[in-house]
């Protein structure tokens, strides 16, 4: 006989249907029947199961970064996509359980990956990944399970698995930003190429990446704003164009054949990275722990020092959650305060001290 679990269920016209799960699992056939029940009640016949080769992961890695190639994103995951390669390679997916992803969790917040230093020495341990980073392994390892049960590769109840594996808890938390006295003295730091572009983040907000992808086409010097189309979260947005961006952006030597705002003047192609030339001007200027995507928590703290209302930094930052921006709130004490002494609901304040004083000599 068969070593699978069988099941029968009346279909949508009231007769019985038997059919095999092709699982040997008890648990994993009591929920296909389940979904077979539900999908009845739902008015809809049930789609007969089909028959899944097995294929290991490196097989959903090939389909995945054919598919993944024409995604946006693909050049940031590309390292992801390949580090999962070197860990679950040759494993079935459907193999793929909860107890596998937290071990994984486990040994990346412990060690990270390993390099070797040079050729015959033993390979160097790296500190191990932050939380963020293991989630973002997560998520696409989720994602390429999905689009392998979209193309018929796993079973839905592999996905279901790995979804269940839940995420880390993350220190978003991290807010560091500059003075007015220290953006002055890193943009004096900075070499020639660098300069511009720091002061474009400074004066937007704009992530790196926004940064330097930014082609004239998306900016309007006549009415004075920046049109992003492509930003993370996949929303479009203005910015303003401050006096002193656009006093930049007028000075800034362009090139007809070239698109990009910025560009390297050798290969006549836009920066991939400005990691290094950074992290060199933030060492002369004697600035510690300051990192590029910090230009942009110091544009939005300066902005709610200044008074400017979070639901507007929000919309400036191009978030789309406001609690995403509420991180910034606590440097506005003065402005919190002024917003509630507006409301002056109890009438004169020493008139309202005198009268509460008063009732309790009476009591």
């Amino acid at each position: 006989g068969s070593a699978y679990y069988w099941i029968r269920y009346a279909g949508l016209d009231g007769r019985v249907i038997r059919e095999s799960t092709k699982t040997a699992k008890f648990k994993e056939a009591e929920a296909i029947l389940l979904q077979r029940k539900r999908t009845v009640l739902e008015g809809k016949q049930p789609e007969p199961l089909k028959k899944i080769k097995n294929h290991i992961f490196n097989e959903l890695v090939t389909e995945y970064k054919k598919w993944a190639e024409r995604q946006r994103s693909f050049k940031s995951k590309v390292y992801i996509i390949d580090q999962l390669s070197e860990v679950f390679g040759n494993i079935l997916l459907r193999r793929f359980n909860t107890m596998l992803l937290e071990q994984f969790q486990s040994e990346r917040l412990q060690k990270g990956k390993e390099r070797e230093v040079k050729a015959g020495h033993n390979p160097v341990p790296v500190k191990g990944n932050k939380p963020a980073t293991v989630n973002r392994f997560m998520a696409t390892l989720s994602h390429m399970f999905t689009k392998a049960v979209e193309w018929d590769m796993v079973e839905e109840e592999t996905l279901k698995r790995i979804r269940k594996v839940k995420l880390l808890p993350e220190n978003n938390k991290r807010l560091r930003y500059l003075s007015k006295d220290e953006c002055k003295e890193l943009i004096n730091s900075s070499e020639p190429h660098l300069k511009p572009i720091i002061v474009t983040a400074l004066n937007t907000g704009c992530r790196k990446g926004e940064i330097l992808s930014l082609k004239w086409d998306n900016i309007d010097l006549k009415h004075g704003f920046i049109r992003l189309e492509q930003t993370k979260n996949g929303d479009k947005r203005n910015i303003p164009i401050s006096d002193d961006l656009k006093a930049l952006l007028q000075h800034i030597t362009r090139r007809i054949d070239i698109p990009y705002v910025f560009f390297d003047l050798a290969t006549g192609k836009p920066y991939l990275d400005v990691k290094r030339s950074f992290h060199t001007a933030c060492r002369k200027a004697k600035i510690h722990d300051f990192k590029f995507h910090d230009l942009r928590h110091t544009f939005a703290s300066h902005l709610v020092m200044a008074g400017v209302d979070i639901t507007t930094v929000s919309r400036l930052l191009g978030h789309k959650s406001l609690t995403m921006t509420l991180r910034y709130a606590h440097l506005a004490p003065e402005h919190l305060s002024k917003a509630v002494n507006m409301l002056n609901l109890t009438g004169d304040s020493e008139r309202t001290a005198y009268l509460l004083h008063s009732q309790a000599m009476n009591q």
